[in-house]
Protein backbone atom coordinates (compact mmCIF):
# COMPACT_ATOMS: atom_id res chain seq x y z
CA UNK A 1 0.00 0.00 0.00
CA UNK A 2 0.86 3.64 -0.97
CA UNK A 3 0.14 6.47 0.99
CA UNK A 4 1.22 10.01 2.51
CA UNK A 5 3.55 9.82 5.13
CA UNK A 6 2.22 10.32 9.06
CA UNK A 7 4.10 12.27 11.70
CA UNK A 8 4.12 9.01 13.67
CA UNK A 9 6.39 7.28 11.21
CA UNK A 10 9.12 9.29 11.58
CA UNK A 11 11.38 7.19 13.25
CA UNK A 12 11.10 4.26 10.93
CA UNK A 13 11.57 6.82 8.33
CA UNK A 14 14.97 7.85 10.20
CA UNK A 15 15.61 4.22 10.47
CA UNK A 16 14.97 2.98 7.46
CA UNK A 17 16.96 6.26 5.61
CA UNK A 18 19.82 5.00 7.94
CA UNK A 19 19.82 1.76 6.50
CA UNK A 20 19.59 3.43 3.07
CA UNK A 21 22.49 5.42 2.38
CA UNK A 22 25.79 6.58 3.59
CA UNK A 23 25.90 9.64 3.86
CA UNK A 24 23.22 12.93 2.74
CA UNK A 25 21.01 11.50 5.08
CA UNK A 26 17.58 13.17 6.04
CA UNK A 27 17.21 13.78 9.67
CA UNK A 28 13.87 13.09 11.81
CA UNK A 29 13.79 16.94 11.74
CA UNK A 30 13.68 16.99 8.02
CA UNK A 31 10.78 14.59 7.66
CA UNK A 32 8.55 16.34 10.52
CA UNK A 33 9.07 19.30 8.51
CA UNK A 34 8.74 17.87 5.01
CA UNK A 35 5.28 16.06 6.60
CA UNK A 36 4.17 19.15 8.64
CA UNK A 37 4.82 22.28 6.45
CA UNK A 38 6.89 21.14 3.20
CA UNK A 39 6.28 22.54 -0.16
CA UNK A 40 6.52 18.20 -1.13
CA UNK A 41 4.46 15.17 -1.46
CA UNK A 42 6.32 12.28 1.41
CA UNK A 43 4.69 9.19 0.14
CA UNK A 44 5.07 5.71 1.89
CA UNK A 45 4.63 2.46 0.64
CA UNK A 46 3.94 -0.32 3.36
CA UNK A 47 3.56 -3.92 3.25
CA UNK A 48 2.32 -6.36 5.86
CA UNK A 49 2.02 -3.57 8.44
CA UNK A 50 5.98 -2.81 7.80
CA UNK A 51 7.23 0.45 6.14
CA UNK A 52 9.42 -0.63 3.63
CA UNK A 53 9.93 2.46 1.22
CA UNK A 54 9.47 6.23 0.72
CA UNK A 55 10.12 8.97 -1.87
CA UNK A 56 9.89 12.71 -1.44
CA UNK A 57 8.77 15.02 -3.68
CA UNK A 58 9.69 19.10 -3.61
CA UNK A 59 7.52 21.31 -5.84
CA UNK A 60 7.68 25.43 -6.69
CA UNK A 61 5.09 27.44 -5.45
CA UNK A 62 2.72 28.42 -8.38
CA UNK A 63 5.11 26.56 -10.61
CA UNK A 64 4.40 23.12 -13.24
CA UNK A 65 7.94 21.77 -11.87
CA UNK A 66 8.81 19.12 -9.46
CA UNK A 67 11.74 17.36 -8.31
CA UNK A 68 12.35 14.02 -6.89
CA UNK A 69 14.40 14.88 -3.72
CA UNK A 70 15.12 11.16 -2.22
CA UNK A 71 13.74 7.39 -2.58
CA UNK A 72 14.94 4.61 -0.55
CA UNK A 73 13.53 0.99 -0.36
CA UNK A 74 14.64 -1.39 2.63
CA UNK A 75 17.70 -3.51 1.90
CA UNK A 76 15.61 -6.56 1.87
CA UNK A 77 12.59 -5.22 -0.19
CA UNK A 78 14.28 -4.70 -2.86
CA UNK A 79 14.09 -6.33 -6.10
CA UNK A 80 10.14 -6.05 -5.54
CA UNK A 81 9.51 -2.97 -7.93
CA UNK A 82 8.59 -1.06 -5.23
CA UNK A 83 10.95 1.36 -5.94
CA UNK A 84 8.98 1.63 -9.30
CA UNK A 85 5.77 1.50 -7.65
CA UNK A 86 6.81 4.09 -5.49
CA UNK A 87 8.14 6.53 -8.46
CA UNK A 88 4.65 6.37 -10.16
CA UNK A 89 2.27 7.23 -7.31
CA UNK A 90 5.24 10.34 -7.04
CA UNK A 91 4.99 11.11 -10.93
CA UNK A 92 0.68 10.79 -10.48
CA UNK A 93 0.90 13.04 -6.94
CA UNK A 94 3.16 15.54 -8.73
CA UNK A 95 0.60 15.81 -12.12
CA UNK A 96 -2.41 15.83 -9.80
CA UNK A 97 -0.95 18.93 -8.47
CA UNK A 98 -0.11 21.04 -12.07
CA UNK A 99 3.44 19.61 -12.38
CA UNK A 100 4.14 18.27 -15.95
CA UNK A 101 7.76 17.98 -15.59
CA UNK A 102 10.45 15.73 -12.88
CA UNK A 103 13.36 16.02 -12.21
CA UNK A 104 15.86 14.38 -10.12
CA UNK A 105 19.78 14.05 -9.79
CA UNK A 106 21.24 10.01 -8.92
CA UNK A 107 24.34 9.09 -8.42
CA UNK A 108 26.73 8.23 -11.48
CA UNK A 109 27.84 5.70 -9.76
CA UNK A 110 24.42 3.81 -9.75
CA UNK A 111 23.41 2.22 -12.32
CA UNK A 112 20.76 0.22 -11.11
CA UNK A 113 18.80 3.42 -9.90
CA UNK A 114 19.31 5.19 -13.00
CA UNK A 115 17.86 1.56 -15.10
CA UNK A 116 14.67 2.76 -12.68
CA UNK A 117 14.51 5.90 -13.67
CA UNK A 118 15.10 5.67 -17.83
CA UNK A 119 12.74 3.01 -17.48
CA UNK A 120 9.94 5.57 -16.73
CA UNK A 121 11.25 7.70 -19.62
CA UNK A 122 13.49 10.24 -17.77
CA UNK A 123 16.18 11.10 -19.84
CA UNK A 124 19.99 12.53 -19.01
CA UNK A 125 20.19 16.26 -19.10
CA UNK A 126 23.43 17.77 -17.44
CA UNK A 127 26.21 16.19 -15.14
CA UNK A 128 27.06 18.06 -11.46
CA UNK A 129 30.37 17.70 -10.45
CA UNK A 130 30.95 17.15 -6.50
CA UNK A 131 27.45 16.86 -5.95
CA UNK A 132 27.57 14.61 -3.14
CA UNK A 133 29.21 14.54 0.33
CA UNK A 134 31.59 12.06 -0.66
CA UNK A 135 32.13 14.20 -3.77
CA UNK A 136 30.75 11.88 -6.08
CA UNK A 137 29.00 13.32 -9.74
CA UNK A 138 25.11 13.17 -10.04
CA UNK A 139 23.71 12.60 -13.11
CA UNK A 140 20.73 14.83 -13.71
CA UNK A 141 17.90 13.32 -15.40
CA UNK A 142 14.03 14.42 -16.31
CA UNK A 143 11.25 13.16 -16.88
CA UNK A 144 7.98 15.21 -19.14
CA UNK A 145 5.24 13.86 -16.62
CA UNK A 146 2.87 15.05 -19.99
CA UNK A 147 4.76 14.68 -22.92
CA UNK A 148 2.08 16.23 -25.66
CA UNK A 149 2.49 19.49 -23.84
CA UNK A 150 6.28 20.42 -24.40
CA UNK A 151 8.08 19.47 -27.57
CA UNK A 152 11.11 21.40 -29.40
CA UNK A 153 11.12 23.16 -26.43
CA UNK A 154 14.30 25.76 -26.91
CA UNK A 155 17.51 25.38 -24.47
CA UNK A 156 18.38 28.02 -22.74
CA UNK A 157 21.81 28.46 -20.83
CA UNK A 158 21.57 29.20 -17.31
CA UNK A 159 23.39 31.57 -15.02
CA UNK A 160 22.55 31.68 -10.98
CA UNK A 161 23.28 35.60 -9.78
CA UNK A 162 26.10 35.32 -7.02
CA UNK A 163 24.42 38.28 -5.60
CA UNK A 164 21.33 39.28 -3.88
CA UNK A 165 20.89 42.16 -6.78
CA UNK A 166 22.06 41.02 -9.86
CA UNK A 167 19.03 39.09 -11.09
CA UNK A 168 18.98 41.29 -13.92
CA UNK A 169 22.57 40.63 -15.14
CA UNK A 170 22.23 36.91 -14.82
CA UNK A 171 19.08 36.96 -17.35
CA UNK A 172 20.38 39.06 -19.62
CA UNK A 173 23.49 36.96 -19.93
CA UNK A 174 21.84 33.66 -20.61
CA UNK A 175 20.03 35.69 -23.41
CA UNK A 176 22.97 36.99 -24.94
CA UNK A 177 24.37 33.68 -24.76
CA UNK A 178 21.86 31.66 -25.86
CA UNK A 179 22.45 34.16 -28.66
CA UNK A 180 26.18 34.11 -28.73
CA UNK A 181 27.77 30.45 -27.94
CA UNK A 182 31.14 32.04 -27.58
CA UNK A 183 30.13 34.81 -25.04
CA UNK A 184 31.68 33.76 -21.44
CA UNK A 185 29.49 34.41 -18.32
CA UNK A 186 31.49 35.02 -15.33
CA UNK A 187 31.16 37.30 -12.47
CA UNK A 188 33.28 39.93 -13.46
CA UNK A 189 30.86 40.46 -16.87
CA UNK A 190 28.00 40.24 -13.78
CA UNK A 191 29.15 43.25 -11.99
CA UNK A 192 30.08 44.78 -15.17
CA UNK A 193 26.72 44.72 -16.41
CA UNK A 194 25.31 45.80 -13.07
CA UNK A 195 27.61 48.43 -12.86
CA UNK A 196 25.89 49.24 -16.08
CA UNK A 197 22.07 48.91 -15.48
CA UNK A 198 21.75 49.68 -12.04
CA UNK A 199 19.21 52.05 -10.39
CA UNK A 200 21.53 52.52 -7.58
CA UNK A 201 19.02 52.45 -4.87
CA UNK A 202 16.17 49.85 -4.45
CA UNK A 203 14.32 48.72 -1.48
CA UNK A 204 17.46 48.33 0.67
CA UNK A 205 21.09 48.29 0.26
CA UNK A 206 22.61 48.02 -3.72
CA UNK A 207 20.08 48.71 -6.22
CA UNK A 208 18.45 46.25 -8.55
CA UNK A 209 18.86 47.12 -12.75
CA UNK A 210 16.62 49.09 -14.96
CA UNK A 211 15.04 47.83 -17.80
CA UNK A 212 16.61 50.61 -19.61
CA UNK A 213 19.77 50.52 -18.28
CA UNK A 214 19.35 46.65 -19.13
CA UNK A 215 18.51 47.38 -22.76
CA UNK A 216 21.76 49.79 -23.09
CA UNK A 217 23.98 46.98 -22.01
CA UNK A 218 22.92 44.84 -24.47
CA UNK A 219 22.49 47.04 -27.47
CA UNK A 220 26.52 48.27 -26.71
CA UNK A 221 27.21 44.67 -27.23
CA UNK A 222 25.47 44.41 -30.73
CA UNK A 223 22.05 42.86 -29.64
CA UNK A 224 18.87 44.60 -30.68
CA UNK A 225 16.38 44.60 -27.92
CA UNK A 226 13.06 46.01 -27.61
CA UNK A 227 11.74 47.91 -24.32
CA UNK A 228 8.18 48.28 -22.76
CA UNK A 229 8.10 49.62 -19.37
CA UNK A 230 5.18 51.32 -17.26
CA UNK A 231 7.03 55.08 -15.36
CA UNK A 232 9.70 52.96 -13.87
CA UNK A 233 11.09 55.77 -12.72
CA UNK A 234 7.83 55.50 -10.31
CA UNK A 235 7.91 51.86 -9.83
CA UNK A 236 11.95 52.15 -8.04
CA UNK A 237 11.14 55.88 -6.25
CA UNK A 238 8.37 53.94 -4.68
CA UNK A 239 10.36 51.17 -3.43
CA UNK A 240 12.71 53.84 -1.09
CA UNK A 241 11.73 56.17 1.18
CA UNK A 242 14.53 58.35 1.11
CA UNK A 243 13.92 61.19 -0.43
CA UNK A 244 17.61 62.15 -1.33
CA UNK A 245 17.42 58.56 -2.68
CA UNK A 246 14.29 59.12 -4.86
CA UNK A 247 16.52 61.99 -6.65
CA UNK A 248 19.29 59.79 -7.42
CA UNK A 249 16.96 57.03 -9.18
CA UNK A 250 15.43 60.17 -11.19
CA UNK A 251 18.60 61.44 -12.28
CA UNK A 252 19.63 57.74 -13.34
CA UNK A 253 16.21 57.01 -15.09
CA UNK A 254 16.93 60.38 -17.09
CA UNK A 255 20.30 59.75 -18.46
CA UNK A 256 19.16 56.25 -19.12
CA UNK A 257 16.75 57.68 -21.24
CA UNK A 258 18.24 60.57 -22.99
CA UNK A 259 20.89 57.24 -24.17
CA UNK A 260 18.12 55.38 -25.67
CA UNK A 261 17.16 58.40 -27.79
CA UNK A 262 20.69 58.75 -28.70
CA UNK A 263 20.38 54.97 -29.58
CA UNK A 264 17.22 55.11 -31.49
CA UNK A 265 15.71 52.41 -28.80
CA UNK A 266 11.64 53.36 -28.83
CA UNK A 267 10.28 52.30 -25.18
CA UNK A 268 6.59 51.27 -25.56
CA UNK A 269 4.61 51.74 -22.96
CA UNK A 270 2.12 48.98 -23.36
CA UNK A 271 2.27 46.16 -20.95
CA UNK A 272 2.95 42.62 -22.74
CA UNK A 273 0.31 40.01 -23.14
CA UNK A 274 0.95 36.63 -23.09
CA UNK A 275 0.66 36.07 -26.90
CA UNK A 276 2.84 38.68 -27.32
CA UNK A 277 5.55 37.22 -25.67
CA UNK A 278 5.01 34.24 -27.61
CA UNK A 279 5.28 36.21 -30.92
CA UNK A 280 8.34 37.44 -29.50
CA UNK A 281 9.82 34.03 -28.95
CA UNK A 282 8.52 32.96 -32.18
CA UNK A 283 11.02 35.61 -33.76
CA UNK A 284 14.09 34.47 -32.35
CA UNK A 285 13.82 37.02 -29.10
CA UNK A 286 14.22 36.00 -25.52
CA UNK A 287 12.13 38.37 -23.00
CA UNK A 288 13.75 39.49 -19.69
CA UNK A 289 10.42 39.73 -17.24
CA UNK A 290 10.63 42.07 -14.35
CA UNK A 291 8.30 40.29 -11.79
CA UNK A 292 7.04 40.37 -8.16
CA UNK A 293 8.76 37.61 -6.86
CA UNK A 294 6.27 36.67 -4.13
CA UNK A 295 4.46 34.30 -6.11
CA UNK A 296 7.67 32.71 -6.93
CA UNK A 297 9.88 33.25 -3.52
CA UNK A 298 7.46 34.34 -1.16
CA UNK A 299 9.09 37.73 -0.44
CA UNK A 300 7.49 41.02 -2.59
CA UNK A 301 11.25 42.44 -4.20
CA UNK A 302 11.09 43.01 -7.94
CA UNK A 303 12.99 40.20 -9.63
CA UNK A 304 13.90 39.55 -13.14
CA UNK A 305 13.61 36.27 -15.28
CA UNK A 306 13.89 35.18 -18.24
CA UNK A 307 11.14 33.60 -20.71
CA UNK A 308 12.88 30.93 -22.62
CA UNK A 309 10.01 28.78 -24.48
CA UNK A 310 6.07 28.46 -24.63
CA UNK A 311 3.75 25.41 -25.70
CA UNK A 312 0.21 24.74 -25.92
CA UNK A 313 -0.17 25.16 -22.07
CA UNK A 314 2.38 26.55 -20.14
CA UNK A 315 5.40 29.06 -20.30
CA UNK A 316 8.92 28.07 -19.50
CA UNK A 317 11.28 30.50 -17.33
CA UNK A 318 14.98 30.53 -16.55
CA UNK A 319 15.27 31.76 -12.65
CA UNK A 320 18.69 33.17 -11.46
CA UNK A 321 17.89 32.90 -8.12
CA UNK A 322 18.40 29.51 -6.18
CA UNK A 323 17.06 29.10 -2.60
CA UNK A 324 19.43 26.90 -0.86
CA UNK A 325 17.51 27.64 2.39
CA UNK A 326 14.57 25.67 1.09
CA UNK A 327 16.50 22.88 -0.36
CA UNK A 328 16.56 24.72 -3.97
CA UNK A 329 19.49 23.26 -6.55
CA UNK A 330 20.10 24.70 -9.51
CA UNK A 331 18.08 22.09 -11.33
CA UNK A 332 14.81 23.47 -10.04
CA UNK A 333 15.65 26.96 -11.54
CA UNK A 334 15.36 26.44 -15.76
CA UNK A 335 12.56 25.69 -17.57
CA UNK A 336 10.33 26.14 -15.23
CA UNK A 337 6.76 25.87 -16.34
CA UNK A 338 4.09 28.15 -15.23
CA UNK A 339 0.79 28.98 -16.18
CA UNK A 340 0.00 32.00 -18.60
CA UNK A 341 -2.55 33.08 -15.88
CA UNK A 342 0.29 32.29 -13.12
CA UNK A 343 2.96 34.50 -15.28
CA UNK A 344 0.28 37.13 -15.79
CA UNK A 345 -0.11 37.74 -11.60
CA UNK A 346 3.43 37.63 -11.50
CA UNK A 347 4.19 40.58 -14.40
CA UNK A 348 2.25 43.18 -12.16
CA UNK A 349 4.34 45.02 -9.66
CA UNK A 350 2.77 46.67 -6.51
CA UNK A 351 -0.30 48.36 -5.91
CA UNK A 352 0.07 50.56 -9.35
CA UNK A 353 0.35 47.07 -11.59
CA UNK A 354 3.59 48.56 -12.88
CA UNK A 355 5.56 46.39 -15.64
CA UNK A 356 8.75 45.95 -17.79
CA UNK A 357 9.46 43.30 -20.30
CA UNK A 358 13.27 43.75 -22.44
CA UNK A 359 13.20 41.16 -25.52
CA UNK A 360 16.69 40.34 -26.72
CA UNK A 361 17.12 39.28 -30.14
CA UNK A 362 20.34 37.62 -32.15
CA UNK A 363 23.01 40.04 -32.95
CA UNK A 364 23.00 41.46 -36.38
CA UNK A 365 26.56 40.28 -37.65
CA UNK A 366 27.52 43.90 -38.81
CA UNK A 367 26.11 45.43 -35.51
CA UNK A 368 28.35 43.23 -33.24
CA UNK A 369 31.37 44.80 -31.55
CA UNK A 370 33.25 43.91 -28.76
CA UNK A 371 32.42 46.29 -25.76
CA UNK A 372 35.78 45.62 -22.83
Amino acid sequence: MIRAARLKDVETLVELENRSFDNDRLSARNFRHMIHKGNDELLEVEVDGSLLGYALTLFRSNTSLARLYSIAVAPEARGRNLGFDLLVASQQAALARGATRMRLEVRQDNPAAQALYRKLGYRDFGLWEDYYDDHQTALRMENTLAPHLATGLRRVPWYPQSLDFTCGPACLMMAMKAHDANLRLDRQLELRLWREATTVYMTSGHGGCSPKGLALSAARRGFPVRVWVSDETEMFTDSVRSENKKEVIRLVESNFRRELDLAGIRVGRRARQVSELKQALADGGLPLLLISSYRLHGDRAPHWVLLTAADARFLYINDPFVDYEEGQVDTDCFGIPIAPVELERMMRLGRRKHHACVVVYPRREEAARDVT
